[in-house]
């Protein structure tokens, strides 16, 4: 996706209509807005994504307000004031116009009733004219295809709160939405596609199958069945756990909010890092020590049967059973020429010749002693790791164990914290409390149920797969029931082997992704922290202290520069497959970056840094900044790449207003200035560049 423009009527602080011309080429990709806060530069922000998915950033304040105050005051009673936003937008060659509209009615008693939002998109078909979307296509669908909703939040963004990107919960969420920016899509509805029809051949088979295939059939069926309503039950806990967090984030901020429980908020929120951080630990030593067992755990059973197995050697050895390495070949060729290596004759029937003749049958034998002698090397070798093996295993339980211990201790200062708040002499702190216990509960259930679920459904899936093969090795005569059994094999072998694709396609990006992410924070940051990326697409900062991975607690700018570090990441790995052949679908290779005051928590150093930095990483780049923010360093670097520029002007309807202007190249622009009437609204002014 490269943004081409965007277009505003009556939408928050703009009145009227407004356009913007963005930059787009791969030389100067830069459009600057400047804006003094308060001016509109959140507004133009969410522009962006009220417009493509109907969705606002946490820093907008009453998006139910959308239509401008200026426009409405001045419309008459119950006549309609349009509300527009416009974006202009190119994928994969074509021309896209997406343009999303409310209107409002002012009513006689002076409240002001807001319709429904409109969405609608054009295209530039292949005779150059814009055309609107067929009936059968959603534009949504479209959007989402291009750029999914889930990500667009990584895309289009505040810069002060996007450090929140590292504490989100929504961690699953972020995991399948950057896959789709693959194609796994694709793989998806191949492997549903696979399962229709392998159902449908095993509906044909159990129709001509003997008994035995029947009752195969009926039995491997229920247990899909039953797997797929366990799924379709995982697919609810996922969106009533989505749900129970945003309430979960909600109440926590109205405690927030309240200064008599500040402190104890404080040390809730501290806490809650904390038990999340051990629970990790807890959980990848777990897996570790899993994998350790998987893996070798059959060593610790070796040193008896090595034992035997050594016995039974020497007890062969001594009874000629493992003679020397005497080759079958050269037995051969002496009785062919009928005169051993001494001289004597080797005519059939003699002494000599039998005696040679029972050579030839124990030589086969060496091979059976090499490998033999290969076999007990092994046999030693793997004898030699199982105090290492042992030592592993005590290492990881001792850290489950000191962690579990760490764990009690952390949820216990929780559960006293939040008993303070529950028997606190304010009705309003006990009812908040009261209501976030409920979320808490209900969201212990759930994952309680969505774990046991998968637990059942990996079993379920287990036992259909041993029918699978029952009905694979079921023996009969029928040519009909054969073929179709060969059939649904080939279907089976082939859903097995797309999921098999797709787990390996998410591997190898996903460990593509982290050395990115390491990459990029180590060319921002001066401390020597490392990112980590879970298998849940978890970010995360580890110092590393001798073998070990430990979390450290980052500051605000940090997890900001973290957050930008995935965001770039995100964008080049995508890019570089694309550019490989490996992403399945449209071209994805190209994304825009906006950016809402991106610099306001970062020291001068890594201003710079990431002002050098995020135009490289992103095709094209929006920024929106006060004039604090963008003098200085962040000018510098951004400087040479911009292509558009525009100020916000914040007209005030208070007299005694303090007026601001910016100088651009030689031109003064207002940033604030006096209403000419008693209305307060955001005009946008294109800056006259003189570019070389």
């Amino acid at each position: 996706m490269k943004l081409l423009a965007l277009k505003l009527c009556n939408f928050r602080p703009f009145y009227g209509e407004h356009s913007l011309t963005l930059a787009k080429s791969d030389e100067r990709n830069i459009t600057v807005i400047h804006g003094n806060n308060g001016s509109g530069k959140t507004a133009l922000l969410n522009a962006f994504t009220w417009a493509l998915y109907e969705k606002f950033t946490a820093a907008l304040a009453s998006p139910e307000q959308l239509v401008n105050r200026r426009a409405i005051a001045e419309a008459k009673v119950d006549k309609p004031v349009p509300c527009w936003v416009e974006v202009s937008f190119e994928h994969d060659g074509k021309q896209y116009r997406v343009k999303r509209e409310c209107r409002a009615y002012r009513k006689k008693d002076g409240s002001v009733e807001q319709a429904k939002s409109e969405l609608m998109m054009q295209f530039v078909g292949d005779d150059g004219r814009w055309t609107f979307l067929p009936s059968s296509q959603m534009p949504e669908d479209v959007i989402t295809r291009i750029l999914p909703k889930s990500l667009h939040q990584y895309f289009f963004f505040d810069g002060e709160r996007i450090e929140n990107i590292t504490r989100t919960d929504n961690r699953s969420e972020i995991a399948e939405a950057t896959k789709k920016l693959l194609g796994v899509e694709v793989l998806d509805r191949a492997i549903k596609h696979l399962t229709t029809a392998r159902k449908t051949l095993e509906e044909e088979l159990e129709g001509i199958g003997d008994a035995e295939t029947q009752s195969l059939l009926a039995q491997k069926r229920k247990l899909e069945q039953e797997a797929e309503q366990l799924q379709d039950r995982q697919l609810e806990i996922d969106q009533e756990l989505e749900h129970q967090t945003t309430r979960r984030q909600q109440l926590r901020q109205k405690q927030l909010e309240l200064t008599e429980v500040e402190g104890l908020q404080m040390q809730l929120n501290t806490l809650e890092e904390q038990e999340r951080e051990i629970r990790e630990k807890i959980q990848q030593s777990k897996k570790t020590l899993k994998r350790a067992i998987s893996n070798r755990g059959y060593i610790v059973f070796l040193p008896k049967v090595a034992t035997e197995f050594r016995s039974l050697i020497r007890e062969r050895e001594e009874r000629g059973e493992l003679p020397a390495d005497i080759k079958q070949k050269f037995v051969q060729d002496l009785l062919d020429r009928q005169k051993c290596i001494c001289g004597t004759e080797l005519h059939e029937g003699s002494t000599a010749c039998t005696s040679v003749k029972s050579w030839l049958e124990r030589s086969g034998l060496s091979e059976v002693e090499s490998a033999t002698y290969r076999i007990e090397a092994r046999v030693n070798e793997l004898e030699s790791q199982i105090d290492d093996f042992w030592q592993e295993v005590d290492r990881e339980q001792a850290s489950i164990n000191h962690n579990k211990g760490t764990l009690e201790r952390i949820q216990d200062d929780l559960e006293d914290i939040r008993d303070q708040l529950r028997h606190s002499p304010r009705e309003d702190i006990r009812e908040l409390q009261k209501r976030l216990d409920e979320v808490d509960a209900a969201i212990d259930r759930l994952t309680t149920e969505k774990g046991a679920n998968q637990e059942k459904i990996a079993n379920l899936e287990l036992q259909a797969g041993r029918l699978g093969k029952q009905l694979k090795e079921s023996r009969s005569n029928e040519k009909r029931q054969k073929l179709a059994v060969k059939r649904i094999e080939a279907a089976q072998e082939a859903i097995d082997r797309l999921k098999l694709v797709k787990e390996n396609r998410d591997e190898v990006f996903r460990k593509q992704l982290e050395q990115q992410i390491e990459e990029l924070y180590g060319q921002i940051s001066f401390k020597a922290y490392l990112p980590r990326l879970s298998d849940r697409y978890e970010l995360s900062l580890v110092e590393v202290a001798g073998k070990q991975d430990v979390l450290v607690g980052a500051s605000t700018g940090e997890n900001q520069i973290l957050s930008l570090s995935f965001i770039g990441s995100v964008i080049e790995r995508v890019r570089q497959w694309s550019k490989a052949g490996l992403v399945m679908g449209p071209d994805s290779s190209t994304f825009p970056v906006v950016m809402d005051s991106p610099f306001g928590n970062l020291d001068e150093i890594y201003r710079r840094q990431v002002a050098r930095l995020v135009p490289l990483l992103a095709n094209q780049l929006v920024v929106m900044a006060s004039q604090t923010q963008w003098r200085g360093e962040v000018e510098q670097e951004m400087q040479p790449r911009i292509g558009r520029e525009y100020v916000l002007t914040f007209n005030s309807p208070k007299s005694d207003c303090e007026e601001a202007s910016i100088k651009r190249y030689g031109q003064v622009y207002p940033l604030v200035r006096q209403s000419p009437n008693e209305f307060e609204y955001t005009e946008i002014l294109e800056v006259e560049r003189q570019d070389g």
